[in-house]
């Protein structure tokens, strides 16, 4: 099996474990996310604009906007490393790529703490994103130019064995769910 039919594999069962995950409901999903972020009140963060399936980190990032920027990724090309704009609660959203609001209003923000969306991640740190290599760009370039802090965000079903690597992959630092906060090191 080539290494794009094995990560076409993972995503389908990973998928499918978030869809069951998220289908399952329950209150309070970003609660250890807003907990982590409490502590770092004034550092520049970036969340993301939930589609599809993926775990709701809105309700943190509202929290955190209260004491400091906040802001969300936008695509500007294939190939390009991911953008920030300045959001919250009441930023007026528009229509961007892949389905995900953007802010009307392109502010750039510039993240200290990055929350990243994914479709699986491993006790190792690694994370399998939906294949278009954004997250990978945007968290190598941040790095290149200061500490970067890369936390994935995802229901504890998408945890996943067997996640093909690749060179260009970027580590997770922390991973939250809804049940816990693993550090990696």
């Amino acid at each position: 099996m080539s290494l794009v039919e094995q990560k076409a594999a993972l995503r389908k069962a990973a998928f499918a474990r978030r869809k069951a995950a998220h289908d399952a409901g329950g209150a309070g999903r970003s609660g250890l996310l807003s907990e982590f972020l409490a502590g770092h009140r004034g550092v520049p963060i970036a969340g993301y604009m939930p589609i599809r399936t993926e775990i709701d980190p809105r309700p943190a990032m509202a929290e955190a906007s209260a004491y400091g920027v906040v802001g969300v990724p936008v695509i500007t090309g294939e190939g390009q490393p991911l953008v920030f704009h300045d959001w919250d609660p009441e930023a007026a959203m528009v229509d961007g790529p892949f389905g995900a609001f953007v802010p009307a209003s392109a502010v750039a923000m510039v993240p200290e703490i990055v929350v990243v969306p994914l479709v699986a991640w491993d006790l190792d740190g690694n994370r399998l994103g939906y294949g278009g290599g954004f997250y990978d760009r945007t968290l190598e370039g941040l790095r290149a130019r200061r500490a970067a802090l890369a936390i994935g965000f995802a229901y504890e079903a998408q945890l996943a064995q067997g996640l093909v690597v690749e060179p260009t992959d970027q580590r997770l630092d922390m991973m939250i769910t809804e049940n816990r906060v693993i550090t990696f090191s």
